[in-house]
């Protein structure tokens, strides 16, 4: 865990974490929030998609970006204001993902505006992304 204040982040600066997706992963995101496309936790009906398996919800993939704002990048006592995504590529039961968030702009009132790309384990970009956070003055 990693906090930085307005003062000391820096424009470029990034943080990432990995998280390889299972299916209790699915299934937890699929009841806190009700979720229950069949694309998603139903087998039989996955194959007949496009995708010829089941799919993690793009919500839960791109809700790691709040792990890396939270826990990193700028950490602890961040608050989340905006977010928005363009999710590119599906991700399987058994993908490993990589979430990176950069730094790309340090606004007035505290304000960081952070652009986050997500992969998997072959390199590809499943998720893009733009965050804009309010981050502490000075550390407490």
């Amino acid at each position: 865990m990693q906090s930085y204040t307005y003062d000391e982040i820096q424009i470029g600066q990034e943080a990432s974490v990995a998280k390889t997706i299972s299916e209790y992963d699915v299934y937890t995101f699929t009841g806190l929030i009700g979720d229950f496309n069949p694309v998603h936790i139903n087998t039989p009906h996955a194959e007949g998609t496009f995708f010829k398996e089941r799919i993690a919800h793009g919500m839960l993939i791109a809700s790691f970006v709040s792990t890396v704002l939270g826990m990193y990048l700028p950490g602890p006592g961040c608050v989340l204001i905006s977010n928005a995504e363009t999710f590119l590529a599906p991700v399987r039961f058994g993908d490993t993902i990589t979430v990176t968030c950069k730094v790309v702009e340090k606004l007035d009132k505290n304000r960081v505006k952070l652009e986050s790309r997500i992969t998997n384990q072959r390199g590809e970009v499943v998720v893009t992304g733009e965050s804009l956070v309010s981050i502490p003055k000075t550390k407490k």
